[in-house]
This record gives C-alpha cells, sequence and structure tokens, in this order.
C-alpha cells in the first residue's frame, strides 16, 4: 500500500517514520522547512521508544495517487489541501487525525463518505523543530467512520496497518468518542495563553480549577444539546462525570496530578505548539467547538468564549499572559 503523510508537524512525523520503520511504503508532505531538514539531516524521532533517525521520501507536493492518506494537517488546513489536491485522491482512502469533529464534514465537499475514515490520537507528541519531533506518551488510535454504520472491510485492513505502530481500535461511534476527545483537548488552551509547558501550568491549583471550569460549562452544554459522550481507551466518561461533579478545589487537585504524570519530557499541547511555530491554531475546533454548540441552542458558553478570545489575542500579538491577567479575567466563571 502506498501511504502518503499530509503534515510534517508531530502526530504526522511521527506516523510516517514509525509505519517506515515497519517497512511501509511512505511518502512524507510537508512545507519547505520540514522538507529541507528531513532530506537533510532525516527524521529525527526521540521519546518513548527511544531516540533515532529514519530516512524518509518527503515532498513539499503531493505529486502521485496515494492508496491511503493520513491527513495529519490542523483543521483549518484541511481545504486548502484537497482544493489542490483532490483530484489525486477519488479512489483513495484518506484517514482524518484532527481534534474537534469538523474535520470529515470538510472532507465531504471534497471526496465521497465511503472513502473517509475518522480518527482519535491517543498517544503524545511533541514538535520541536523542523524534521525533529519527540513521542511524549503511548496510547490507542481509535478509527471508524460518521457515515457508515458497521465496518468495512476498508476500515478493518487500515486497522491492520495501524496496529503495527500503535493499538489499533475500531469504534461503532466515532463521534461521540470524538466529542470526548474535545473534554481532553480543552484544557490545552492555558498552556498556550500563559506560554509554558503543561506540567508547569498545571501544577498551579488555581490554573487546574479553571480546567474545571471549562469541563463544568461545556459538559452543561453537552447534556442538553442531547449529544452522547463515549468513552475513549484510557479516558473514560467518567473522568467527566466525577470531577464535575466534585467540589472544584479537590477536583482541581486530582486533575493536576494528572496532567503532572503525562510526560517525563515537557508537554505543550496542540495549541502552543502552534503558536511557538508561528500558526493558527485549532482554538476554534476545541474549546470554539462549545461556543458554537451553545449558540447555536441559544446558551452560553462565556468562560470557553473567553479562553478562545485570548488564544485568538496570543496569536495575533505574539505575547503571552501573566497568571493574573488570566485569573482577572475569568474569575467570575469559576467557583
Amino acid at each position: 500500500m502506498r501511504i502518503a503523510v499530509i503534515g510534517a508537524g508531530a502526530i504526522g512525523c511521527l506516523a510516517a517514520g514509525y509505519l517506515k520503520e515497519k517497512g511501509e511504503e511512505v511518502t512524507l508532505v510537508g512545507r519547505a522547512q520540514a522538507v529541507n531538514a528531513i532530506k537533510e539531516n532525516g527524521l529525527g524521532i526521540s521519546g518513548v521508544r527511544g531516540d533515532f533517525k529514519i530516512q524518509i521520501s518527503i515532498s513539499d507536493t503531493l505529486n502521485y495517487i496515494p492508496d491511503l492518506v493520513i491527513l495529519a494537517t490542523k483543521t483549518q488546513d484541511i481545504n486548502a489541501f484537497l482544493q489542490d489536491n483532490s483530484f489525486l485522491l477519488q479512489n483513495s482512502l484518506l484517514l482524518t487525525t484532527q481534534n474537534g469533529v469538523q474535520a470529515d464534514t470538510l472532507v465531504t465537499k471534497y471526496l465521497p463518505e465511503k472513502n473517509i475514515i475518522s480518527s482519535i490520537i491517543m498517544f503524545g507528541a511533541t514538535y520541536l523543530e523542523p524534521g525533529k519531533v519527540v513521542h511524549n506518551f503511548e496510547g490507542s488510535w481509535v478509527i471508524g467512520s460518521q457515515f457508515q454504520n458497521n465496518p468495512t472491510a476498508e476500515l478493518i485492513g487500515l486497522s491492520l496497518i495501524l496496529d503495527k505502530i500503535f493499538p489499533a481500535i475500531i469504534s461503532e461511534d466515532i463521534l461521540g468518542m470524538k466529542y470526548l476527545k474535545i473534554f481532553a483537548n480543552a484544557s490545552n488552551c492555558l498552556p498556550a495563553i500563559i506560554g509554558r509547558n503543561m506540567q508547569e501550568v498545571f501544577s498551579d491549583l488555581d490554573i487546574s480549577r479553571i480546567s474545571i471550569g471549562i469541563w463544568k460549562e461545556a459538559f452543561e452544554i453537552i447534556e442538553k444539546v442531547g449529544i452522547h459522550l463515549v468513552s475513549l481507551p484510557g479516558f473514560p466518561v467518567e473522568n467527566i462525570t466525577k470531577l464535575t461533579s466534585m467540589p472544584s478545589v479537590s477536583a482541581a487537585e486530582v486533575f493536576s496530578g494528572i496532567m503532572r504524570n503525562l510526560s517525563k519530557e515537557p508537554l505543550y499541547g496542540s495549541i502552543l505548539q502552534s503558536i511557538m511555530r508561528g500558526r493558527v491554531s485549532e482554538i476554534d475546533y476545541i474549546n470554539g467547538e462549545f461556543v458554537r454548540l451553545a449558540e447555536e441552542h441559544n446558551m452560553y458558553a462565556p468562560l470557553n468564549k473567553i479562553l478562545v478570545e485570548m488564544v485568538h489575542q496570543v496569536e495575533k500579538n505574539k505575547q503571552f499572559y501573566s497568571k493574573n491577567i488570566l485569573m482577572s479575567r475569568i474569575k467570575e466563571f469559576i467557583s
């Protein structure tokens, strides 16, 4: 199978590198900086599986018809890629990897629904610089279709390929899982606002309380809208229901302990990684999804809305906020 991995960030590099290591025919497609760095020095991967370099084919354009496309761009970059390349992909299987729930719908503008498989990344990786990534922690790769009820031969075949590098799990309700994954990612906005890694940020119990506030507000919206959350491997729905029902101070202590121990290496989260690279983040598809749902159903999500606005200000001004300013902006919305 000829595999094209689109996007040479943390997830794209990690997936492409591990697949290449397992003998798959892989081409990585990325921006010029990544192309030049990897052509010159190879792809460097470090972290939980050790440190090594992999020689891999890389290009700044997709110039052949692949059997499988692993789309590892940010959600906001999907349209641009497919506008230029969808003519090559009409018979290809395309796997989305984006956070949030909008990616598959965007892809349907260009490709048949039967060609689209959705996925959820449960492992963690950090982009250090072009051609270098850290694999922070292990996890599964959940796959499923938002458009077909029963597992297809293509879905099963894909699971066998991905299972070579991460435990591949087929979901019968990928959308319910993707909504739960938004909860798992929703606190990534806080390191992005302050400009420090997750271990440092969530060692602070005041900031961990904000995370509980994010979940409480979002869970109330999800319940009222009637969205059914489905447990993820290593992240059951009970994580949300238990912590949001506890006193905020106690819940913040539990949350802090979890986040401080996610990785031995500094972990930044996808939103801060984008900002550090000078790129627009995916905040509108994470916390912004809660805001969108609330507004569509005549509800309010003031805490998540303020945090989305603060991330956009950091993106625009290239300046992080202090903890004191953050707390002053959101203090009325956390208990």
